[in-house]
């Protein structure tokens, strides 16, 4: 059989993880300029702990992990449901491993509370472009405040980490409370999530696909129609408020979030930042802004999103702690760097020289330059055996290596190295006590 990969999973070339580092290594920076820190959670959870998290679209996609041992002896029937032969499952993202990770620790911790975490997540969806059963979060969340300074301060995130990746984007805001009091008005309040679900498919399936979508879950024409002005665009963020306020102003709770959406525009400052009333996502656990970032110059989905969540951490026994957080979504960001030619031609992923030996005798001489070299910080490998210059050219060629150094007799009566440039072929002699700083400068 030939070996291969998972369907939705990718191995990464030493060149590949080079630039997942690199653009992690911006989004670590930019994490804790803004004073979060790190966390890491397991790879999975209690299935309990994720189940009833994402809505019902959600949870059919978590990656669900068999019992130990014969995991039938807890069936009931010829056809288990799937607790009754599951009871742990791989995370589907990173925001509910972080709630419970707040309650099981809430007396020691300094609240508010500031987390990143960058960690692999799983989903039992289809894959396509940009899309994968196995991918990375990178996320940002702060629990223990109700303030909106918190969504200012992570749309500032957004703007930081973008700006410092060279990718253009444009953060959309929204406001759950928003979609509350669009559904109250439109005498819908009781089937919001349904209505919310199909509303976040419009930038895919259109309005035809969510007057569908809705139809199918036995919303009525008339009821549609009321809801239809959520499906429409506005040209500026200012018609789009001053059309809420008119809309929602016999909602409390719709004008409650549209008081909230001014705030954060109002302190954004020159943030990419604009009103997006059809945005919704889907997930059941947010009750306040609501954020998805897209690239400017590249057809790709969402590249970030986020919000508020209010609930969260009450459905594990801690109430009336309010979180706020978003997401960078890697493996997207990468794809749009890549697209656009945007990732630094300097990455590493070989190191700077290999040592070349012709035979035993200088085999010793050899890897001691080498180990002086890794002592004072150069990256450096050493070929492990004799073996002709070909073999040892084509091995560091192979590997990206981009100089040679050779190091025989005649060199060690001079005290000098002689550094080939594999790419321009170009060689000359360095002394030993100096070899360090240059290839250092190279």
């Amino acid at each position: 059989m030939k070996p291969r990969v998972a369907k939705g999973t990718r191995d990464f070339s030493a060149q590949e993880v080079a630039k997942r580092h690199y653009v992690m290594s911006v989004l670590r920076k930019a994490f804790e300029r803004f004073g979060y820190s790190p966390l890491e959670t397991p790879s999975f959870e209690n299935l309990e702990t994720l189940m009833g998290k994402y809505g019902e679209e959600g949870d059919r996609l978590i990656f669900k992990i068999l019992r130990s041992g014969d995991f039938m002896k807890h069936a009931e029937s010829d056809v288990p449901k799937a607790s009754e032969i599951a009871d742990k499952a791989l995370r589907y993202d990173l925001t509910v491993p972080f709630a419970r990770y707040v309650v099981q620790n809430a007396g020691q911790l300094a609240m508010p509370y500031k987390r990143y975490q960058m960690q692999p997540v799983w989903r039992a969806d289809n894959p396509q472009k940009g899309r994968f059963r196995e991918f990375y979060q990178c996320d940002a969340d702060v629990v223990g405040s109700q303030s909106l300074w918190q969504e200012v301060e992570l749309v500032h995130l957004y703007q930081a980490a973008f700006d410092a990746l060279n990718l253009p984007v444009t953060i959309r805001l929204n406001n759950r409370k928003v979609l509350a009091g669009m559904a109250e008005v439109s005498g819908v309040g009781d089937r919001l999530v349904a209505f919310t679900v199909a509303l976040d498919k419009l930038d895919k399936i259109g309005v035809e696909g969510v007057v569908n979508e809705l139809l199918s879950k036995e919303f009525t024409l008339e009821e549609i129609e009321k809801l239809k002005p959520a499906m429409q665009s506005f040209a500026t963020t200012n018609e789009s408020i001053a059309f809420l306020r008119t809309w929602l102003s016999d909602s409390e709770i719709g004008i409650k979030g549209v008081e909230e959406l001014t705030f954060v525009l109002d302190h954004a400052g020159n943030a990419p930042l604009i009103i997006d009333i059809t945005l919704a996502r889907g997930l059941n656990y947010y009750t306040g802004c609501i954020l998805e970032v897209s690239a400017n110059e590249v057809q790709m989905g969402s590249v970030g999103g986020g919000g508020r969540y209010d609930d969260l951490t009450g459905i594990f026994g801690l109430h009336d702690v309010s979180g706020v957080g978003v997401s960078f979504g890697l493996d997207r960001i990468l794809l749009c760097l890549e697209e656009l030619h945007r990732l630094p031609n300097t990455l590493e992923s070989a190191p700077k020289a290999l040592v070349f030996h012709m035979d035993t005798d200088q085999a010793k001489e050899g890897y001691q330059l080498t180990a002086y070299l890794r002592k004072a910080g150069i990256s450096v490998d050493f070929y492990p055996e004799p073996a002709k210059w070909k073999k040892q050219f084509d091995f560091a060629e192979k590997r990206g290596i981009p100089f040679a150094l050779l190091y025989g007799e005649e060199e060690m009566k001079q005290g000098v190295v002689q550094v080939k440039e594999l790419r321009t072929g170009d060689q000359e002699a360095i002394r030993y006590v100096d070899l360090a700083a240059h290839l250092a400068t190279r």
